[in-house]
């Protein structure tokens, strides 16, 4: 039994994001959110709360115990890129992409 959440269009490029969920992959969850509660990047908040909301679909759904839980798969998607430019000087402008991606994070029942 997997349990997922997924937050689509989160507001940082995929390959940031996964350096953070590689980190954890695998892990029992009280672990797993140690981890993410001292490291300093912008995903590892991010990826945080939807750990957080993973294990509370686990508890309230299929009523597992948390101590029982590990982070059975982390996989990161981009999302929709956001073209935007930057005014240079003499009429040119430089291209700016804003990238989004979507995250999910599966937990399981360790046997």
């Amino acid at each position: 039994m997997e349990i997922s959440a997924i937050l689509k269009n989160a507001p940082l490029s995929a390959q940031k994001a996964r350096l953070v969920g590689d980190q954890i992959r695998g892990m029992p969850v009280e672990k797993a959110l140690n981890i993410l509660k001292f490291s300093s990047k912008k995903a590892a908040t991010i990826i945080k709360k939807i750990l957080e909301s993973a294990i509370a679909n686990a508890e309230h759904n299929e009523s597992a115990d948390i101590d029982d839980l590990k982070v059975s798969t982390v996989y990161v998607n981009e999302g929709a890129t956001m073209k935007r430019f930057k005014a240079r000087a003499k009429g040119n402008a430089n291209h700016i992409l804003k990238r989004t991606c979507h995250i999910t994070i599966k937990v399981a029942e360790s046997e």
